[in-house]
């Protein structure tokens, strides 16, 4: 693992590689201090094939986003043969639920064997402050990341469902509204924070269920959900 500080990278070099990633893409885009804010307690890591990035059980300060390769997310220890339960491609953040919500990590995620590189870009969760904080991190730029991060949970789930539509509670997670007052407001945040809870508690679910198939159905089900995908 080699860990470098933002402000060690090439400026030029850090830009191209967050405008793949949905959130600091955004925020640069809406609030060019904030952006700089969040570099200032950053840091660029690399990791070698097979690497822990996470370890379940952990707790920690930090929120990861995938800039290069590929993560495995694993359900047991890092030196278990725990089944692989979902995977990071490149622009997703992992981690931030642990953190956000002063949780222990619920899954180990290590750096795919088969990824020649694996880049991660990190932010110290501790500039956002509690939720309604607005003082450093903005607003704006909290909702910025909540909808992502909301986002994100509700395709996985929807994934899941798409793949395996016969579990009692594939469709959990359409039960959950979809905040519906006024935009850019403490109302929303506070709304977007109670969505990722209860999305997170169904992901937990479908993760531990997943884990238990046998290899032919999580085979069945790696394969409708690229269909999906496609």
């Amino acid at each position: 693992m080699d860990v470098q500080p933002v402000h060690n990278c090439p400026r030029e070099s850090v830009d191209r590689l967050l405008s793949s990633v949905p959130f600091y893409k955004l925020v640069k885009q809406v609030d060019q201090y904030q952006y700089e804010l969040l570099l200032q307690h950053s840091r660029i890591i690399e990791y070698q094939p097979g690497e822990v990035v996470l370890e379940k059980g952990e707790r920690e300060e930090w929120l990861y986003f995938l800039l290069k390769g590929q993560l495995e997310v694993k359900s047991g220890e890092a030196d278990s043969s725990d089944t692989v339960v979902n995977f990071i491609t490149p622009g997703e953040v992992f981690g931030g639920l642990a953190v956000l919500f002063d949780h222990v990590r619920i899954a180990t995620v290590v750096a795919d064997s088969n990824s020649r590189k694996v880049l991660v870009f990190g932010t110290n969760v501790k500039i956002f402050g509690k939720l309604e904080e607005v003082h450093n991190i903005s607003l704006s730029t909290k909702l910025i990341y909540y909808r992502n991060m909301v986002h994100n949970l509700r395709w996985r789930l929807e994934m899941y469902r798409v793949a395996y539509p016969d579990q009692e509670f594939s469709s959990a997670h359409r039960q959950i509204k979809v905040y519906s007052g006024p935009k850019d407001t403490l109302s929303e945040l506070r709304d977007l924070d109670n969505q990722a809870r209860e999305l997170a508690k169904l992901l937990v679910i479908w993760n531990s269920e997943y884990s238990r198939l046998s290899i032919n159905q999580r085979a069945d089900l790696d394969s409708a959900s690229l269909r999906a995908l496609g």
